[in-house]
């Protein structure tokens, strides 16, 4: 079920405005410099999931922090390589034990 899914894009963006307590022109800025970017109905309308409303509370924190849209941007995608990184680091390391495991060939 949809509701279930935390990708879903369910919420729009006068709700999503509303359960974070910013301005609806916030969030249309946040999809235009990319930070955080919406999926869209058939009538093209921004539609939120859990999971983009989890990345806009970041996002909102930063800001608050006083980093700018384009420094948000560049975090997140750092952090996104970060994420990647250590999933190659962590499959090698696996890979690695696997060998260590393996008798020697004659």
């Amino acid at each position: 079920m949809p509701i279930d899914d935390d990708r879903a894009p369910l919420y729009s963006v006068g709700q999503v405005a509303g359960m974070l307590q910013v301005q609806q022109a916030f969030l249309r800025r946040l999809d235009e410099y990319e930070v955080v970017r919406p999926q869209r109905s058939t009538g093209g309308q921004r539609r939120y999931s859990r999971r983009e409303i989890s990345r806009l509370q970041y996002v909102v924190t930063l800001v608050d922090e006083g980093m700018t849209l384009a420094a948000i941007r560049r975090v997140l995608e750092l952090e996104h390589e970060v994420r990647a990184l250590r999933q190659e680091l962590e499959a090698a390391r696996r890979r690695i034990v696997e060998l260590e495991r393996r008798p020697p060939r004659r």
